[in-house]
């Protein structure tokens, strides 16, 4: 098997999925891997993209994840290494961004050129921007956009550079606006100009996709790129690579279908608030009642789902505004609530699954990993396009044993109010 040309590692596994269907829709055939694997690919690959759900876990353990998969990547031939994290830059004020950065340059210390890297989480078609070092969803700054609230990891300052300094020994530097929009050889001059001042990781700004190509080129040869998922848009030319028809195709879609939702961003919330009001059925899970009998509401989910599915796609969430959500955290904690919910939501994946449903799409990057881990989901191939960031994916799965499912995994933020049936409107 030939080397693959780009070897990804994503913190969590919507962000995998986002990374892998920008890649695709460059150019790459991608295969994603639900955690390292523990065999080598048994299908080429342009681009192998690695799923960690390793951006809450304690940093240790999100470093041993990281170089673990670093290790298989390299073990492929892997001739560039690309770290994935959010395009809300999710992060606490330890990390676990800049700790895996650094842990990850330390491993590549060998290889001329790891001594630098890029940070960016711009994703300008989700309206996600970098400007004088600042992070913007839409028009306003990341401190402002609701992610201030977020349950895990709030994000209360927008200043990356100063956010990514706070988390590394490394000195954090700036590629702005003005360099970028000279173009890749700007580009490099400026890079070489920080690795010259002791700069170890360098935030560049973005605020279209023209400024994420013209930095494409200028990524070319660099061991490591950390950055969300808009630089992959940029780096398949790099490896003479370009959008090419029938990479997104999928097998045809059947069975029933269900929606599961545990995230509680602005975004979701009001996709749930938009399927609720288009007359669909939906069932909210109350995380108190999970903590007194988690078994007995999952079961009572399944029962309630079981003779609504055969009319169209049902809705199951833990979804909440942000005053419920931090009652809840009160009184159950953080930590156990927000585990409380994943694995209750993953056992009703599975029992859907079981069920029948064969279209299944999951809102939220930690709920996503446990319905893909209950799931037995291994390896999935990226579909097309529901909304920027978000595919369609086929996977096989011991609970679907004839033919497989169809699933997307929905970062929180991303996608329009209509997502929910949008997407199995795009699948049809």
């Amino acid at each position: 098997m030939k080397r693959i040309a780009l070897g990804c590692i994503a913190d969590d596994f919507t962000g995998a999925t986002d990374l892998a269907n920008n890649l695709v829709r460059a150019g790459m055939r991608v295969v994603q891997a639900m955690g390292v694997p523990s065999t080598p690919l048994d299908t080429e690959a342009d681009a192998v993209v690695v799923a960690l759900k390793s951006r809450t876990v304690p940093t240790e353990e999100a470093i041993a994840q990281s170089i673990a998969a670093l290790q298989w990547l390299q073990a492929q031939g892997a001739q560039q290494i690309y770290f994935k994290y959010c395009s809300t830059f999710d992060s606490t004020a330890q990390g676990n961004i800049g700790p895996v950065t650094e842990a990850l340059m330390d491993a590549l210390a060998a290889v001329p050129g790891a001594d630098l890297t890029i940070a960016t989480p711009a994703f300008p078609d989700n309206q996600r921007t970098v400007f004088k070092g600042h992070l913007f969803v839409g028009d306003v700054l990341l401190s402002e956009s609701g992610m201030q609230n977020h349950p895990l990891t709030p994000m209360t300052d927008a200043n990356l550079v100063r956010v990514l300094q706070a988390q590394c020994q490394r000195k954090v530097g700036l590629i702005d606006y003005k360099v970028v929009a000279q173009g890749p050889m700007a580009i490099a001059r400026r890079m070489e100009a920080l690795r010259a001042e002791g700069v170890g990781l360098a935030v560049v700004d973005a605020v279209s996709n023209d400024d994420l190509m013209r930095l494409g080129p200028a990524l070319k040869g660099m061991p490591l790129v950390t950055a969300g998922s808009g630089v992959a848009i940029g780096l398949p030319g790099n490896f003479g690579l370009s959008p090419a028809a029938g990479t997104s195709a999928l097998p045809a879609a059947t069975g029933l279908q269900a929606v599961l939702s545990g995230s509680c961003s602005l975004a979701t919330n009001r996709q749930v608030k938009a399927f609720i009001g288009s007359g669909r059925p939906a069932l909210a899970l109350d995380p108190l009642q999970l903590a007194n009998n988690a078994s007995s509401v999952v079961q009572d989910a399944l029962d309630w789902a079981k003779p609504l599915l055969k009319k169209g796609p049902v809705l199951i969430y833990s979804s909440a505004e942000p005053a419920a959500v931090k009652a809840v955290q009160a009184q159950l904690g953080v930590q156990a609530a927000g585990e409380l919910v994943e694995h209750a939501l993953a056992a009703i994946a599975r029992g859907l699954v079981e069920r029948g449903v064969r279209q299944l799409v999951v809102a939220g990057g930690e709920t996503s990993g446990a319905c893909v881990q209950a799931l037995n989901i291994s390896q999935m191939k990226i579909g097309p396009q529901i909304d920027p960031g978000v595919p369609w994916c086929h996977a096989h799965s011991d609970a679907a044993p004839e033919g497989g499912l169809h699933i997307t995994l929905k970062s929180g933020n991303f996608g329009s109010d209509d997502f929910f049936s949008k997407a199995f409107a795009e699948l049809a």
